[in-house]
């Protein structure tokens, strides 16, 4: 399991993603769930991964090729199409083949394998766009009256969000809320885990303008934890039935 978030904003897109991969109680792995592809100045596509490890490797194994092939264009490499819109399409399409492929060599062992991405981005020229792509690949997109999304373990980091963030929450807000949402799941799901990574990327600078791993024993996110904490707890005790 795993929990990834990304918002939406007037000023740009904040993006947060675990690295736990668990496959049993004594099987506990860290992969990275972040990827980036960019053209600093050009064009940033930022995608993570929940769900299957085998669906989620092979398929951006397979978006790499088509972008390193030389025939590549328009239609099947996401740093040649013409906008977010068919970047998602490219994705969502990719997705859907390599997990029914897998699924179809699965089948005699009876397991189902399943997998989603959070994909966003903006091309030199247009609007930033962020997508949810399921894993029969269509997606969902963000707007103004929903402003983030989220894939893997998210009902625990769900509440904050819905009571803070809107479009015109800042970047520097934006990142406070995703590392309390993801502090919240992080406490009450074991199948999420540390490090973290987060990223930033302002309106119309097409480029990752900030990336940052936060570690198990990273401070500034402990300090964070134990101030929301605290602040719950005396919130809580001012409440009168």
């Amino acid at each position: 399991m795993t929990y990834c978030v990304g918002l939406l904003l007037d000023e740009g897109m904040v993006l947060l993603s675990d690295t736990r991969t668990n496959a049993g109680l004594d099987n506990i792995a860290t992969y990275r769930k972040m990827f980036v592809f960019e053209e600093p100045g050009e064009r940033v596509i930022t995608i993570l991964t929940a769900g299957s490890l085998s669906v989620t490797q092979t398929a951006l194994a397979r978006l790499r090729e088509a972008i390193d092939q030389p025939e590549a264009n328009e239609e099947t490499s996401i740093m040649r199409a013409p906008t977010m819109l068919k970047v998602a399409e490219i994705i969502g399409n990719t997705l859907a083949s390599v997990r029914q492929d897998i699924e179809h060599k699965m089948n005699a062992a009876k397991v189902s394998v399943s997998a989603s991405m959070i994909v966003a981005g903006q091309r030199k020229g247009g609007t930033m766009r962020l997508f949810l792509v399921y894993p029969e690949g269509n997606f969902i997109e963000a707007t103004e009256d929903t402003p983030f999304l989220q894939i893997g373990e998210h009902k625990y980091g769900k509440p904050i969000l819905d009571r803070v963030v809107r479009v015109a929450t800042t970047l520097e807000d934006a990142q406070k809320a995703v590392l309390l949402s993801m502090d919240s799941t992080l406490r009450s799901n074991l199948s999420v885990g540390m490090p973290l990574d987060l990223a930033v990327i302002a309106r119309d600078e097409c480029r990752v303008t900030m990336k940052r791993r936060i570690e198990k024993d990273d401070p500034q996110f402990a300090q964070m934890s134990q101030d929301w904490s605290e602040a719950l707890c005396q919130g809580f005790s001012k409440i009168t039935l």
